[in-house]
């Protein structure tokens, strides 16, 4: 249930009904925009009468809200959330980034490559220091070394680290060496002990869609981060399982726009996930930078054939040179304002 609150209400009065709802056993989400304040209700609201709020001087109109995921909800913050990731870098509400870099941190090589992805544009370094892999026997990333590589690349550089995080054991060590934006991936998706732990910090999450995840159940896998207190949240659209097996998963670019319809959350595009092969890849990006993603997570490597795990989806430097210049071009094209007809 929201409450929204008239433009008359002092803040006196708004934080008299917040204590008076949660007096009753509620939470609430206080959401104040440029044009009304919102107060969301969360619980067993079937037990409140909506017609005696209507009744107190301070609210203008009651409104139920029958979708599970609340807190992620744009009824609840109809207004863009911009997410800080560190380094001066902000996601959403007109801020579009590019998050670059290797699949696995390999070695000093992420310096070359994130000094070029940098040099082409990209605003945040992505790698992974632990690696979640179908078979045991293949590589399971660098570990602690590997985020020690990233922290001192993304020094260098004063870029913003996205890495994974796997287990909610290693949550405080990702805090302790300052990683920018820990990264929940496809397979932890609804590991719900994860969500929580990484809820209870206020570092900003990437929560990547699970591998045949609804749209509806990756917004209840935010409900679980925000419903700790944490509401830096970044969605991503990684492709889902489906029966066709010419690419690695489907990009479901309808995600993007249905995604900004139901929730107010930043959301980012991941081709090289979605499709699997590089030749797609640029393609994909494009796509989804036009469907209206407030970001993408491409992977780049030096020598893709050399990489330790999925290059045969990565981007080589100059490659992703030319997308960067693609991608600014659509940006620029979505993003310009439209004179009506006369």
């Amino acid at each position: 249930m929201i409450a929204v609150v008239k433009e008359t209400a002092t803040k006196d009065q708004l934080d008299h009904f917040v204590k008076w709802i949660e007096g009753r056993g509620f939470k609430t989400n206080v959401s104040q925009g440029d044009n009304e304040t919102i107060v969301g209700i969360i619980g067993d609201t079937t037990q409140i009468d909506p017609f005696l709020l209507e009744s107190m001087d301070i609210i203008e109109r009651v409104q139920r809200v029958s979708e599970p995921f609340k807190k992620a909800n744009r009824k609840f913050h109809p207004e863009d959330t911009v997410v800080e990731c560190g380094h001066g870098v902000k996601i959403g509400g007109g801020n579009f980034q590019v998050i670059a870099g290797p699949c696995s941190v390999e070695g000093k090589n992420l310096f070359d490559i994130a000094r070029a992805v940098k040099a082409s544009g990209a605003t945040m370094l992505r790698g992974g220091a632990y690696k979640p892999r179908t078979s045991p026997y293949s590589y399971q990333g660098m570990g602690e070394k590997g985020l020690d590589l990233l922290v001192e690349a993304a020094g260098e550089l004063d870029m913003p680290i996205v890495t994974e995080v796997m287990d909610p054991r290693d949550v405080q060590l990702f805090l302790d060496k300052g990683i920018d934006v820990m990264q929940i991936g496809a397979r932890n998706a609804q590991n719900f002990p994860l969500l929580r732990e990484v809820g209870k910090t206020q570092v900003p999450i990437l929560l990547k869609r699970g591998l045949s995840e609804t749209i509806d159940e990756l917004l209840m896998g935010a409900e679980y981060i925000m419903s700790e207190g944490n509401p830096n949240v970044i969605l991503c659209e990684r492709g889902i399982r489906t029966f066709e097996t010419r690419t690695r998963n489907t990009f479901d670019v309808n995600a993007i726009p249905v995604l900004h319809h139901l929730s107010h959350l930043p959301v980012v595009g991941d081709p090289s996930h979605a499709t699997g092969y590089t030749r797609y890849v640029r393609p994909a990006a494009y796509a989804a930078t036009a469907a209206g993603a407030d970001g993408l997570e491409i992977e780049v490597h030096n020598n893709p054939s050399e990489a330790w795990s999925d290059g045969a989806q990565a981007l080589t430097p100059a490659q992703f040179d030319d997308a960067m210049r693609r991608i600014r071009l659509i940006r620029e094209a979505v993003t310009a304002p439209v004179e009506e007809e006369k």
